[in-house]
């Protein structure tokens, strides 16, 4: 039972959510965040989390989500690659279409069935379905082994600077497992889901045992020795419970190592657990130039509020109701915390990330992503039930 202090919290955040919803729906889509000088651009990803949130929140926001995806199908590849980004903001790479995104195509294939399920409206997805068909292909065709599990190369999904994942990708794996789903390829579906458990195929399987959560990537074997790192990446293994692609035994094992090794404080969640610091097998020396170079900053241990709204919906999804309400209300305090950025006089929520140790905002605020995951994460607590997955 929820006192009237932690109600009230909840539900401050919710209003500030819909506010930076606000300032982040433009007439071309969603861009990332909000403020003047921002990322002012719509990200395939991120413009589709945001839209999780945004499709519960009525109406509103309906012709906004329209716009994203149409954007993102208009800028198709010819090869059939949905782009990471439309927009300037790319001024260095001088084009205002970039690709090099495996997450893309998924995040735009399930954002048409998010759109479809909340307003009850098929009309984009029919629109669309050769662009969808054309996507999946695409992904398809990143199984150069032909053993049903994408690989991609290092820096391709959300983690784009920080650290190296390659190979077959746990992230990669459970959207590819909605995406599936969500399409009708149900058999295909539960192949993957039985691969990267080690139900079959043992040595393509991403789940550790000892561990009791799913690796980051792993790639070719050599004898006794794998390409692999074991660091617990947090996106990963909460998508995994979310999707369903992780089995009920293996999701509570995830989140008892969550509890364990403290990884949703001081807020939900961390990145990746733990950071990784020069000398470590998984450093490279570029990552001295981008700002994951010191533990607990960005995505070396930083706190992420998108992440730490799947998280509270992979609780209810497993039924945890309490602790679900607890981590929203840690959720909610999180992206209530204010920052002052450039020269902008007012200070700002929901912040892209937070100091993984004193839970200091940082990076850019009023993010779509991190307003739409709260939303989402809100509903799913109130509805007591996960939403589209």
């Amino acid at each position: 039972m929820q006192n009237k202090q932690t109600v009230k919290t909840i539900d401050k955040a919710y209003g500030k959510a819909v506010e930076a919803l606000r300032a982040c729906a433009k007439p071309s889509g969603f861009y990332a965040s909000g403020l003047k000088g921002g990322y002012e651009a719509t990200w395939a990803r991120d413009s589709m989390i945001t839209g999780l949130g945004a499709s519960l929140a009525g109406s509103e926001f309906k012709k906004t989500m329209q716009a994203s995806l149409e954007l993102l199908a208009e800028n198709q590849s010819e090869n059939g690659l949905i782009p990471n980004c439309v927009g300037s903001f790319n001024e260095d790479r001088q084009s205002d279409v970039t690709f090099n995104s495996i997450d893309a195509p998924q995040w735009y294939i399930i954002g048409h069935y998010v759109y479809a399920t909340a307003h009850r409206d098929r009309t984009l997805i029919e629109k669309h379905k050769r662009s969808i068909a054309r996507a999946l292909v695409w992904l398809r065709y990143q199984d150069p082994n032909e053993d049903r599990l994408i690989v991609q190369q290092p820096t391709m999904d959300w983690m784009d600077a920080f650290p190296h994942k390659y190979g077959r990708v746990m992230h990669t794996q459970a959207l590819q497992y909605a995406v599936l789903r969500l399409v009708g390829h149900d058999k295909l579906a539960e192949s993957v889901k039985s691969i990267v458990n080690g139900e079959v195929q043992k040595y393509l399987s991403l789940y550790d045992k000892r561990r009791g959560y799913y690796l980051p990537w792993v790639w070719k074997n050599h004898g006794t020795i794998r390409e692999q790192e074991e660091w617990f990446d947090s996106c990963a293994n909460v998508l995994a419970i979310l999707t369903g692609i992780a089995t009920p035994a293996i999701a509570k094992n995830i989140i008892k190592h969550i509890e364990k090794e403290k990884i949703n404080r001081p807020f939900a969640l961390k990145a990746i657990w733990p950071p990784i610091k020069p000398g470590d097998p998984g450093w490279k020396p570029y990552f001295e130039l981008c700002d994951a170079r010191e533990p607990y900053r960005y995505l070396n241990g930083g706190v992420w509020p998108f992440i730490g709204g799947l998280y509270v919906a992979a609780l209810v999804k497993m039924k945890m109701f309490s602790k679900a309400e607890s981590e929203l209300e840690m959720l909610a305090k999180a992206n209530l915390q204010k920052i002052n950025i450039r020269d902008i006089e007012a200070k700002h929520e929901f912040n892209e990330w937070l100091h993984g140790k004193t839970g200091e905002p940082g990076g850019e605020p009023c993010q779509g992503w991190s307003a739409g995951a709260y939303i989402y994460a809100y509903e799913c607590v109130k509805r007591k039930r996960t939403l589209y997955f």
